[in-house]
């Protein structure tokens, strides 16, 4: 889940009190010295009543305000677009329902080039941040003249970027695609220049990436315990939201390729040690999936994983909902309430119904859609088939079943004659018991069933939530406990 600070005034919806507007429309368009071709695909307003925040950054979790989408084809350079309430889809609710009243927006061109927030992906065509005025029956036009530019990693004197593309992940998408890191080195990679170092490879929660390091100049992450380590930070972007770098039918060959190209050539261009015993992985919230996920899946790859707050890894516990029960729902509970996704303390703020109407709009790079994309078959559209309806909350069966591939339980549970020898010593995961998002559930059965095969694995539930949990004491044990691992397989 997310990795980003909780803006936690409000709740989950949008109270409108303003006089609502009846017709407003949008008129939008992008001129040809911006684009050139005809554009096809989807197209948003976003708006926002707040300061000092682009519109198009949007949707805030805990906080979304108003925006709507609609899908173009063909659209040609300096023609408008219409966006109204007839076609628009719309989140909190329809284009009729916005109140009147004083916002900045911004539009932007969805050409889904490979980045995964929408208003912030490279290539993207928007519209500069506008004050509007919504009024009855007014027409707003904006022109988006703006492009998103590719970031840029600076490198400092211990922290690097490295890119490859990947052969595998580019022959997937049709487009030169690649995987990027940064490289944090340890202070002894200069002064002992000859001496190889053992590497941790770090999977960011939602939200997160490897240009969160740009500029990054201390080089205080490569010392675990005592021991200095290659410290690397994967960014798991992809189109689609999070790659959790799990091979997959909508997103492509992420594990693959993390495994099979990026890692040799990253330990061939650095000093690395270049073997199992010396390579660990970590992560926290979609990250601590991912990293379980990779040691799970690649037992012979990685020494050891410390995951922290993981995302589901138990199906029949998914955010408290039993997902191979035919009875279940995403939107309510057997009682008829409505389904927490995230709490504050032991108060609901986000439910999932409103989380999945929020994402409607956007069609893509969010974290449900992003569970799709992953765990699902693709559709005959092309798409990621839907686990639920986004109308009635229902759960397809037939996918819920699919998505039983990458059930870390199920996997380990199934198939622990031939995993258990691989993987121990090797799993260490930590969750909070009053976990924001509900995340401790999972993690209860799995330590249960892990504990019943006969397992090592260390799996504790430990005070606080999906981010307090993480204290200092926790983050030294962690530190200790990778450098231990190291040397206890490299005397």
């Amino acid at each position: 889940m997310i990795l980003r600070l909780l803006r936690v005034a409000g709740t989950a919806s949008v109270c409108f009190i303003a006089a609502v507007s009846s017709a407003v429309t949008f008129k939008v368009s992008y001129p040809a010295s911006t684009y050139s071709k005809p554009f096809s695909g989807r197209v948003l307003v976003f708006l926002t009543q707040k300061s000092g925040v682009e519109p198009r950054l949007g949707p805030d979790w805990f906080n979304p305000e108003p925006f709507y989408s609609v899908t173009v084809k063909n659209l040609k350079p300096g023609q408008n677009l219409t966006i109204d309430n007839k076609d628009a889809v719309g989140f909190p609710g329809k284009l009729s329902a916005l109140p009147n009243g004083n916002y900045r927006a911004q539009a932007v061109f969805d050409l889904n080039l490979g980045g995964r927030q929408i208003g912030a992906s490279p290539g993207n065509l928007f519209s500069k941040s506008t004050p509007i005025s919504v009024t009855a029956d007014n027409t707003i036009s904006l022109t988006c003249d703006q492009v998103v530019s590719t970031p840029k990693f600076a490198e400092t004197k211990s922290t690097k970027e490295f890119v490859l593309q990947s052969n595998l992940l580019t022959k997937f998408y049709g487009r030169s695609t690649s995987i990027r890191a940064a490289v944090i080195l340890p202070p002894q990679y200069d002064a002992e220049p000859t001496r190889k170092f053992p590497v941790l490879y770090e999977v960011p929660g939602f939200g997160g990436n490897h240009y969160m390091y740009s500029g990054f100049n201390n080089p205080g992450p490569t010392q675990r315990g005592g021991e200095p380590f290659i410290y690397v930070v994967l960014n798991p972007d992809c189109p689609t939201g999070h790659s959790v770098f799990a091979d997959s039918a909508n997103n492509g060959p992420w594990g693959k390729a993390l495994t099979a190209e990026f890692i040799p050539a990253l330990e061939s261009r650095f000093r690395a040690l270049n073997d199992v015993a010396a390579r660990f992985v970590t992560g926290h919230s979609s990250g601590g999936w991912s990293s379980l996920w990779l040691q799970v899946t690649y037992p012979d790859v990685f020494g050891g994983v410390w995951s922290t707050a993981p995302d589901p890894v138990d199906f029949r516990d998914f955010q408290r909902i039993d997902l191979y029960d035919s009875k279940s729902n995403m939107f309510v509970d057997p009682q008829g309430a409505p389904r927490p996704i995230a709490r504050i303390g032991t108060e609901a703020k986000l439910f999932y119904r409103s989380f999945s109407d929020m994402e409607r709009p956007l069609g893509r790079g969010e974290q449900l859609g992003s569970f799709d994309a992953v765990f699902s078959p693709r559709g005959k559209d092309g798409e990621p088939r839907p686990l639920w309806n986004r109308d009635t909350g229902a759960i397809d069966p037939t996918v819920a079943n699919a998505w039983k591939k990458y059930d870390i339980g199920l996997t380990l549970r199934n198939n622990w004659k031939t995993l258990g020898p691989k993987l121990k010593g090797k799993i260490h995961l930590y969750m909070g018991d009053l976990d924001t998002f509900y995340l401790e559930g999972a993690t209860k059965l799995l330590k249960n069933d892990l504990a019943a095969l006969g397992s090592d694995a260390v799996i504790e539930i430990v005070p606080g939530d999906h981010f307090t949990m993480m204290s200092s004491s926790l983050r030294s044990r962690i530190n200790a406990e990778m450098a231990r691992a190291f040397r206890a397989a490299n005397q």
